[in-house]
């Protein structure tokens, strides 16, 4: 049985900040978000760990093996660094979905992401060492098929763009709803996934509704791990076997 811990981080007060005493130039914006989620992925990776970016202003993680002690540091880290501060919630349930939820739940009742008052929140309770284990996360690593010789070396790069983001589209939609996981654009044709127990038959389930809806072809390589850089890793070799055997869905 699967147990994603999930860490929702979120910029604190960062609204009103970019257009206080007057607006901000958006390329500084960007590059602030950019150098972020480029640290936080190096903080969190060291750890063990996976940040997907998201909104930007809001990220989420996949934390299993981090403490609360972990986030701390995490949190005086960007503090020192950066001239906003974030805040953490943390959740852990068999849903990698019911688990963001509850970590969302406990940030909002710490007051608005607008909030002045509300700095480097820090709730929710990791999972202790004795009650992890190595099943703990299953991480599916989607790639569309043939993606160069079908979209980028044939269209216009803003018409790749939008098919492979269609299909990123409605892969996350479905994935959420039919399947109660988390699905996350990385670059590229890559879609990672944080899923919950889902066997062979709901993957290719998933890929035929892609399909069909959408038109976009896509395989799959699932891994599972204590932390979500081992299950990142075996999906990845799982995903080189769909390559080599020309399946659809690989598990290592």
């Amino acid at each position: 049985m699967t147990n994603a811990q999930v860490t929702l981080i979120q910029i604190d007060n960062y609204g009103p900040w970019t257009v206080t005493p007057e607006p901000r130039r958006e390329v500084d914006l960007q590059t602030l978000q950019s150098r972020l989620y480029a640290d936080l992925s190096q903080l969190i990776g060291n750890r063990e760990g996976y940040v997907f970016f998201t909104r930007f202003d809001n990220m989420v993680a996949v934390t299993n093996g981090l403490d609360t002690a972990d986030h701390a540091l995490i949190q005086e880290s960007v503090g020192n660094r950066y001239p906003v501060t974030v805040s953490l919630s943390i959740a852990a349930d068999t849903s990698p979905a019911a688990a963001l939820g509850t970590a969302t739940g406990q940030l909002q009742d710490a007051g608005s992401a607008q909030d002045c008052d509300r700095r480097e929140i820090l709730r929710g309770d990791p999972i202790v060492d004795e009650a992890r284990t190595d099943n703990d996360v299953r991480l599916a690593h989607f790639d569309v098929n043939d993606a160069t010789g079908k979209y980028t070396d044939q269209l216009n790069e803003f018409d790749s763009f939008i098919n492979i983001e269609q299909g990123y589209a409605e892969l996350m939609r479905y994935m959420r709803t039919a399947h109660e996981s988390l699905s996350f654009f990385v670059g590229g044709d890559n879609i990672i996934a944080v899923c919950d127990d889902i066997d062979e038959a709901g993957y290719l389930d998933a890929i035929e509704h892609v399909r069909e809806s959408v038109g976009v072809d896509l395989k799959v390589g699932v891994g599972t791990d204590r932390t979500a850089q081992g299950a990142g890793m075996a999906a990845k070799h799982a995903l080189e076997t769909c390559r080599e055997e020309c399946t659809d869905v690989e598990f290592a």
